[in-house]
Parts: structure tokens; C-alpha cells; sequence
């Protein structure tokens, strides 16, 4: 099948000048691989940072909020002024009052995925002379590994030794540094309270966060419990995993209609992380649309030196009965296809970047190299690259169109 007349005057402009074309084309290549090369390696980065966050922190987290002591008496007047002089927290328990029955009532709603309950309490690991501060989570073990990934972080020992021994302790693997111990050796534990056990290491974690490594432990419920002193009913917090962590803030609102407890998602806990990855991913598109822009740029010199030369060409197709709209898409078509040249090469290399990127390994914890491929990225590039190649064309385009064949003739 004959392609159009207009398609095929495009046609020749773009092979009577290659090179000028290829560059115009080269331009648009740059700036999508570049946009889908830094855009998936950005959200490649926010991915993995989420899941070492979630790797200790729920996605959304039940517990009891401090208050502010209040003031005994409270003025009958409205239109006096209370005063508090010196107002403290309010050194009430943590505990969550008969909170297995408050996971049973989470646990019905339809986008809860795992709800675990936890004991949080610090103490002093004990070695010797050697003594270390550290943090403990009292955890139904399977279910905790169930929300956090527990078992992935292992480097040696077993979850289930933990599970059926409630002398047993999983420590971190800067714990066992600095205390120098390893599996099936004791460490002494002494609790806030002045309660001290000793306990068998059955584990060695590592997140791969330093702070985290070096200070926390996982322990049986029943032992945490008796090291804060408190009875088998105790829980310091409630943890709740959804199916889609980025809608946590819009399912925590509705946790907190039916909790007589705070419930906090994790984004909230987290807004200023969240918002320093917002100010990355808006300057990396801003360099992105920089480098179409200088693309759109060379795209319409290339158009407007074409038309400068041609102006006795298009004064004759005029003369012959095309119109102002054919001109238009003779000029519009030449930038469309240097446009789908370069936005086809650019997909290609930035596929390519992401595959050879993926397959670098760069070592424990991160493993291999986290960039994300995601088609969204693929689309969203090749269609602004499309459109910003249809803008720098239509401009020259519409000067062509102006032109007065009678004039051109005179001259």
C-alpha cells in the first residue's frame, strides 16, 4: 500500500538529511534513557529502603500514647484562664487492656494481611564484666516472622528453637560481636524491672542497620513478660500488616474508629523520610524534562533550518493546491518520526542499563543492585518523549504554513 503524498515528502526531507535528522533523533534518545534509567533507579532505592524498613517496623502500630497531666480543677468560667504550672507526662502503664481481644477485632477487617502483639521492653545484656544496653520484643515468634521476614535476616540458629523454649533468645549480630557469643551460648539478661534471666541463644539476626543489630532481640512472650513483671495478659503494642502499605495512612483512620488505642501508620511515623524521597524524585524529573527540553529544542532548529531552505519547495506545493494543513503535517510527521526513532532507541538503552545494572552484585545486605523495572516508567518516558517531539515540530510546522507562495515568486 502507497503511503500518503504528505508522509512521503517527510519522507525525503529525513534521508536527503540524515545526519542532522540522526542528531535531532539522538537528542530524544538521551533524555528517555536518562528519565527511565534515574526513574527506576530511584524507585529502585525507595523500594528497598521500605523493605529494610519493614523488616522492624509495622505497617501500622497499635499502642498506648503518652498524656500530658491535667490540671485538677477545671474552671467552671469559660471565660477564665486556666493555669498549669510544671505539666508532666503522665507515668501510666503501657499496657493494652485484654489486647487479644482487640486483635480479633482487627483481624476482621478485609485489609488486614497479619496482627501480632508485642511486649517492648529494654534491659542490659550481660557477659561477664561485659554489660550492654539493648531493646527486646516479646513476640509470638512465627507470627512475627510472618510480618517482618524474620527468617530472611537469620545468619545462623532457627525461629522454631525459639518458639517452643521460652528461655530462648535471638540477638543481633552486633550484639554477639561485641559480647562474643554465638549460638547455643547463655547471656545474662536484666530487665528494667531488676529482673534478671539467663538465656539460651538459639539465633543471630542481621538487618543490615547497625543501630538495630547492635541493640535488639527477639524473645518469647512469656519471657518478656515476666521480665517487665507483668502477667500473661500484657502487651505493649499491637502490629498490624496490610495488602497495600501505601494506603496504611487511609486503613490506620479506620483502625482508629473502632481502637480505644493511638493507631499510627507508618508513613506518618516516617513523613520526613517520605518527603526527602518526594524532593529526590521531583529534581530528578526536573533534570529528566531539562534533557527532553534541549531534545524539543534541536528538533525545532532542525525543522526551521529545513524550512528556511525550502521555502521555493513549499511555495511550489502550495501552487499546486496543498494547503496550509497538509504543509502543517508534512513538517508535523518529519518531527513524529524523529521523535519515534529516538523514543524506540532510548526505551531500548534504558532497558538495557536497568538489566546490566540488576545483574551487578554488590554484596550482603543489599545483595544485587536495587533498581526497580517497572513498565509505568517505559510508558510514561516514551509518551512525554512522543509529545514533547510533536510540540517542537508543530511550531516550525505553523511558519510553514504561513508562507505566501506569491511572495516567495517574486523574490
Amino acid at each position: 500500500m502507497k503511503a500518503p503524498v504528505n508522509v512521503e515528502i517527510a519522507l525525503t526531507h529525513i534521508f536527503t538529511r540524515k545526519k542532522q535528522m540522526l542528531i535531532a533523533a539522538l537528542g530524544v534518545t538521551i533524555g528517555i534513557a536518562l528519565y527511565i534509567f534515574s526513574n527506576s533507579l530511584m524507585k529502585g532505592f525507595t523500594k528497598y529502603s521500605r523493605n529494610e524498613m519493614f523488616k522492624t517496623m509495622p505497617h501500622i502500630k497499635v499502642f498506648k500514647e503518652d498524656e500530658i497531666s491535667k490540671p485538677l480543677l477545671a474552671s467552671a468560667n469559660s471565660q477564665s484562664l486556666t493555669v498549669i504550672r510544671n505539666p508532666r507526662m503522665t507515668t501510666l502503664s503501657k499496657s493494652l487492656v485484654n489486647p487479644y481481644a482487640l486483635i480479633k477485632t482487627i483481624q476482621q477487617e478485609k485489609y488486614v494481611r497479619n496482627v501480632t502483639a508485642q511486649v517492648n521492653i529494654d534491659f542490659f545484656y550481660s557477659n561477664g564484666k561485659t554489660q550492654l544496653k539493648g531493646m527486646g520484643s516479646g513476640v509470638n515468634i512465627l507470627e512475627a516472622d510472618a510480618m517482618f521476614s524474620i527468617q530472611s535476616t537469620l545468619l545462623a540458629g532457627s525461629l522454631q528453637d525459639l518458639a517452643h523454649n521460652q528461655n530462648a533468645i535471638v540477638i543481633g549480630k552486633g550484639i554477639a560481636e561485641k559480647m562474643n557469643v554465638g549460638i547455643d551460648d547463655n547471656i545474662t539478661v536484666t530487665s528494667s524491672r531488676g529482673v534478671v534471666k539467663n538465656m539460651k541463644i538459639v539465633g543471630i539476626f542481621s538487618t543490615g542497620n547497625k543501630s538495630t543489630d547492635e541493640q535488639k532481640a527477639y524473645l518469647h512472650t512469656t519471657a518478656a513478660q515476666q521480665l517487665a513483671k507483668e502477667s500473661a495478659n500484657y502487651a505493649t503494642d499491637i502490629y498490624v500488616s496490610v495488602h497495600n502499605p501505601d494506603s496504611s495512612l487511609v486503613y490506620a483512620a479506620k483502625l482508629q474508629q473502632i481502637m480505644p488505642y493511638k493507631v499510627e501508620d507508618w508513613q506518618t511515623t516516617n513523613a520526613d523520610i517520605l518527603a526527602t524521597d518526594k524532593i529526590r524524585m521531583i529534581m530528578n524529573n526536573v533534570v529528566a524534562l531539562a534533557m527532553m527540553m534541549v531534545a524539543a529544542f534541536g528538533i525545532y532548529n532542525i525543522l526551521n533550518m529545513t524550512i528556511s531552505q525550502k521555502l521555493n519547495d513549499i511555495a511550489i506545493l502550495k501552487a499546486v493546491g496543498f494547503s496550509g494543513k497538509d504543509i502543517i503535517k508534512i513538517f508535523v510527521t518529519e518531527a513524529l518520526i524523529m521523535g519515534v526513532v529516538g523514543t524506540l532507541i532510548g526505551l531500548g538503552i534504558g532497558a538495557i542499563l536497568i538489566e546490566i545494572l540488576s545483574r551487578v552484585y554488590i554484596g550482603k545486605p543489599i545483595g544485587y543492585f536495587p533498581i526497580y523495572y517497572n513498565l509505568n516508567t517505559f510508558l510514561v518516558g516514551g509518551s512525554f518523549g512522543l509529545l514533547v517531539s510533536l510540540g517542537a515540530g508543530y511550531l516550525p510546522a505553523r511558519k510553514a504554513a504561513s508562507v505566501d507562495p506569491v511572495e516567495i515568486f517574486r523574490k
